[in-house]
């Protein structure tokens, strides 16, 4: 069971870690939460859920939030990064 909820962890950690990043993007973008729904195709409230680490984003949504921020996925996640 450790190994479990250590894998979860860090699930949770990277998703943490990407909602960060895609606020960072949207703040420097200076949009709101519901501006980059609208670009994205998006509910508002998924939008604060990946911000906030709450959602498990699906590679379909990732797209979406990757082209309405106009942002390479390593600009959003760095693969390289030790966490």
């Amino acid at each position: 069971m450790k190994i479990c909820q250590h894998v979860i962890f860090i699930c949770m950690n990277e998703l943490i870690i990407l909602g960060n990043n895609i606020r960072m993007e949207r703040c420097r973008l200076r949009l709101s939460q519901e501006q980059l729904a609208q670009r994205a195709n998006l509910q508002t409230h998924h939008i604060s859920n990946i911000e906030n680490g709450k959602f498990d984003i699906k590679f379909t949504t990732l797209l979406a939030l990757l082209k309405a921020l106009n942002v390479p996925f390593e600009k959003l996640y760095d693969i390289n990064e030790e966490n």
